[in-house]
């Protein structure tokens, strides 16, 4: 358990922090999800409208550090390829 007062406020910090990571990580993957069901029902239209959105959630949490920027991109590449391979 941490000793000082600055110790114990960073653990208060750290827990509400890792919420708040986890939450905003849960939101991309859902998003990322939402775009294959489309592609794998065969759907293009909804597809690319999903994923307008699932790219705005890729960006604001690589944005925020909490995945890396080159995992953002590859995410992103690879949903629009599948996209693109539907025509």
């Amino acid at each position: 358990m941490a000793n000082t007062a600055q110790a114990r406020k960073r653990a208060r910090q750290s827990v509400a922090r890792n919420k708040h990571n986890a939450s905003m990580r849960s939101m991309m993957r859902t998003s990322i999800k939402r775009v294959r069901q489309a592609i794998e029902a065969g759907d293009k239209a909804t597809a690319e409208n999903l994923f307008r959105t699932a790219t705005s959630a890729i960006d604001r949490v690589a944005d925020k550090n909490i995945i890396h920027k080159n995992k953002a991109a590859r995410h992103k590449s690879r949903l629009a390829a599948a996209i693109k391979a539907l025509a």
